[in-house]
């Protein structure tokens, strides 16, 4: 897994952003995606994505095969919340590696949950997201959406061989959707994909990133 490109990676802090100033919108006033509720949160924030991103994200859902629809489970997450989930984490690294340096806690944390500085999700152009029927169920994909990689023993990652073929089929309809509408995901995260934040960028070689950190008014 050699090739993947980490959220760590000082390539992605250093893509350029050039903030387009595309609203925060309500995914929960679309009747044709389902949002699951797991993630939610006092003012809705998991339930809101870019304007562009909801109308690739309905783009791919459009593309699935006949009976399979997306099912959004996180959208946006305001920096302090993604500030507190990654310092969370490397705190529980930091005691199953206590010989590992700073540098080596933030690249490990980076394969879960993304730096607050470069995060995916806080500029609303990140989606956790997976497959379910017409009525809700859900589809098998493996693992838990935001299962961590020792919880999982490696098969959160989207290329994982110790899945069920049922699930490598899912996961590769839905990575065949997500892409055909513009997204990229992240390899470490099956669930993950995004467009127009650093990470897309980087791996689209977009001259630079069309997001930067977002914030969600009162009012959206």
């Amino acid at each position: 897994m050699t090739d993947i490109i980490l959220l760590s990676d000082p390539r992605v802090a250093a893509t350029r952003v050039t903030e387009n100033g595309e609203p925060l919108v309500d995914a929960r006033g679309v009747a044709a995606l389902r949002v699951d509720r797991r993630q939610t949160d006092h003012d809705g924030s998991y339930a809101h994505l870019r304007a562009d991103v909801l109308r690739r994200l309905l783009l791919a859902q459009e593309a699935l095969p006949a009976g399979i629809r997306l099912l959004m489970v996180e959208g946006f997450r305001p920096p302090a919340l993604q500030r507190r989930y990654f310092d969370e984490y490397a705190a529980t690294l930091r005691t199953a590696h206590p010989d590992a340096g700073p540098d080596r806690i933030r690249e490990l944390a980076s394969a879960y949950i993304s730096p607050p500085e470069v995060a995916p999700h806080v500029s609303g152009g990140a989606v956790d997201l997976t497959l379910c029927t017409a009525d809700g169920a859900e589809l098998p994909l493996g693992t838990e959406v935001n299962a961590t990689p020792e919880e999982s023993e490696g098969g959160c990652r989207t290329a994982a061989l110790n899945v069920g073929a049922e699930a490598r089929a899912n996961r590769a309809a839905m990575g065949r959707a997500m892409t055909a509408a513009g997204f990229v995901n992240y390899p470490t995260e099956w669930w993950h994909w995004s467009y127009g934040d650093r990470y897309w960028a980087l791996l689209t070689a977009a001259p630079a990133a069309k997001y930067g950190p977002a914030f969600l008014s009162p009012t959206a």
